[in-house]
């Protein structure tokens, strides 16, 4: 079992539960998440953090960014400056029995999540 977590966020990956092997959670909010649903989610944060990483260099002192992206089940938002952001995620849940959800990190715990999933995100490719 992994486990990491710090001030408003927490990340839990237990590969002996089959049915929801991972549990993200904020300030407040937990849910439990299937690995497909996992996995989706790490691939979105690694991309909105790397699409951020890229703006960086180009964004003055003063300037916000807001980058939004959806890959189904999921949409997410990255939002605040070139130092420090917020990150929202949505799960959209499809059909009569799909499940949704909603959470949000904000500075410092988005960064830090963010680092969390990066991690274990390199770790299992």
């Amino acid at each position: 079992m992994i486990q990491q977590e710090g001030p408003g966020w927490r990340l839990a990956r237990d590969p002996a539960r089959t049915a929801f092997p991972v549990l993200i959670g904020g300030e407040g909010w937990a849910i439990e998440l299937t690995q497909d649903e996992w996995q989706c989610l790490q691939s979105l944060v690694v991309e909105l953090t790397d699409q951020h990483q890229q703006l960086v260099d180009q964004l003055l002192a003063e300037e916000s960014v807001c980058l939004e992206m959806e890959r189904q089940p999921w949409w997410a938002c990255l939002d605040g400056d070139r130092h420090s952001w917020s990150l929202q995620v949505i799960l959209q849940g499809d059909g009569e029995k799909a499940r949704g959800a909603e959470g949000c990190w904000s500075v410092p715990a988005a960064q830090e999540m963010a680092t969390a999933m990066r991690t274990t995100w390199d770790f299992d490719q």
